[in-house]
């Protein structure tokens, strides 16, 4: 028979694959991300919109020209308004009355506002009554900033509790350190890469923990399934039951990601990529790169991760010690596997596996006489009739 594919394997749960005997390496690579991250936030920062960083936003009608040819014109008009102001970015957006360009730039004073909008107008040969201005202060991007921040501790406060309560608490610190973790990489790929952070990225961060969530608690629920009653027997030890867990739901795991992956990569590459949407950009981006993370967070961190805080609990310790014990006996020949043939031996003294003498009984010394039943009116083994050994074997006269 030819050997199934990794892909049937997957969806039997019998890929076989050692991702807790590897969470050295998970550690390791993880811990480098994040300080990769850390490394970028302080020596890159983060592209800030004007929600965040304060700036104005011009509105000009699409039918000027091209974006780019919008964008050199408006950094023109810029020019005369001061040395430090620059465009931002620059998009085309829908709205009720028409398609238009929204040019954003730094920030400036009502009279170089007015300035600028007035040279942005005789550039394009335009009424400037036609091009509408908006202007952010930065003290609203702090405050969308600070309730951001207070929803993140909120929720996961109630993640904790509900996690404690549904499972334990190693489980509950477990799920958490990962959302943490997909968090910060995802952050540092947006410092990283240079992506502009706007209330819809803020949005997308909350939006992603609940996803990273259900993929971790799905994970969890396995690893529970297969743990539960672990101690009563020394088939395996708490890290093998919650890899074997990892290989039966990773099909699941993987099945959810690319589902919830399809419509966010449209919403990505087709709405703000081809067919420029570029409201829908930043949400999209934050939505792709989070929900990938996650995945590899929950497969690669959460478990490995809850079996090191179970390998220090006292009951899971020795649960293990003789799970290893008894392989070891095994290996030695010294103990006979449950289920096998008892083993034999020239000596006297060679140890029997108790479980295997109870189910097969005591093993047998080699050249001792098979236990089985006499035949039928055979005394001791010998023929019917009393003639035993002697020669003519009759009745005596």
């Amino acid at each position: 028979m030819a050997k199934s594919g990794l892909a049937s394997r997957l969806y039997r749960g019998e890929a076989g694959l050692d991702i807790i005997g590897r969470r050295k390496v998970w550690f390791s690579v993880a811990l480098a991300l994040v300080l990769l991250s850390a490394l970028s936030f302080g020596l890159r920062g983060f592209s800030l919109g004007i929600e965040f960083a304060g700036g104005n936003s011009f509105q000009i009608p699409a039918s000027v020209g091209t974006l780019e040819q919008t964008e050199v014109k408006v950094q023109e008009a810029l020019a005369a308004a001061g040395d430090d102001a620059k465009v931002v970015t620059t998009q085309k957006v829908g709205g009720t009355g028409g398609e238009f360009y929204e040019v954003r730039t730094t920030q400036l004073d009502t009279e170089q506002a007015n300035a600028v909008k007035t040279e942005i107008a005789d550039e394009f040969g335009i009424d400037a009554a036609s091009i509408s201005g908006n202007q952010v202060s930065e003290a609203w991007g702090s405050q969308v900033t600070s309730r951001a921040l207070l929803g993140l501790v909120i929720f996961i406060a109630v993640v904790m509790i509900y996690l404690i309560l549904r499972f334990e608490w190693r489980m509950a610190v477990a799920a958490v350190t990962s959302l943490v973790m997909n968090l910060i990489l995802t952050a540092g790929i947006y410092s990283l890469v240079g992506f502009e952070v706007t209330p819809s990225t803020v949005i997308g961060f909350l939006t992603i923990l609940g996803f990273a969530l259900y993929d971790v608690v799905v994970v969890f629920d396995k690893v529970q399934e297969n743990t539960r009653g672990i101690t009563a027997n020394n088939n395996q030890t708490y890290g093998e039951a919650a890899n074997l867990a990892i290989n039966q739901s990773l099909m699941r795991s993987l099945n959810t990601s690319v589902v919830a992956l399809l419509p966010v990569g449209g919403l990505l590459f087709i709405g703000a990529g081809l067919l420029g949407a570029g409201t829908l950009k930043d949400l999209g981006l934050v939505l792709f790169v989070g929900m990938a993370v996650a995945f590899l967070t929950s497969i690669l961190l959460a478990t490995p991760l809850l079996v090191l805080l179970k390998n220090y609990e006292p009951r899971i310790q020795a649960h293990n010690k003789r799970v290893l014990a008894r392989r070891g006996a095994v290996a030695r020949g010294e103990v006979t596997p449950k289920g096998a043939a008892p083993r034999t031996d020239d000596s006297d003294d060679a140890p029997v596996d108790p479980e295997s003498a109870a189910l097969a009984g005591a093993a047998p010394r080699v050249g001792a006489r098979p236990a089985g039943k006499r035949p039928t009116g055979a005394r001791g083994g010998r023929p019917a009739g009393g003639g035993g050994n002697r020669p003519g074997g009759g009745k005596r006269r």
